[in-house]
């Protein structure tokens, strides 16, 4: 199983941070269901202060470019993104149509 990791900021007012965490307590069926198929095993989201790390643990059948094409066609996950970036905002280094940034592991204790 491989291991990603990325960031991305919220809008930093401490109500809205909390609206985005409470949405995250209850994630509609439709987009885990759409995680899960994308190949994607396991998902956490960790937060502090303005800052989201997200560690996804993938199977083989997973891709980024296979889980934007499928994101693209899922009405659920596109009404969850929408809601989701009332809340969210891209860091500076984002590309264009990226949101979650992929980070680069730096030390690994093995």
């Amino acid at each position: 199983m491989k291991r990603y990791c990325l960031a991305l900021d919220l809008i930093n007012d401490p109500l809205s941070i909390e609206k985005y965490i409470e949405h995250h307590k209850a994630v509609w069926p439709e987009v885990i269901e759409s995680i899960k198929e994308s190949g994607i095993e396991d998902m956490q989201i960790y937060h502090i202060a303005d800052r989201l790390f997200m560690i996804i643990e993938v199977n083989e059948a997973f891709s980024f470019e296979k889980k934007n094409k499928m994101d693209q066609h899922n009405p659920f996950v596109i009404k969850w993104e929408e809601l989701m970036w009332k809340y969210q905002k891209k860091l500076p280094i984002a590309a264009a149509e990226e949101k979650w940034v992929l980070m680069d592991k730096i030390f690994e204790l093995n």
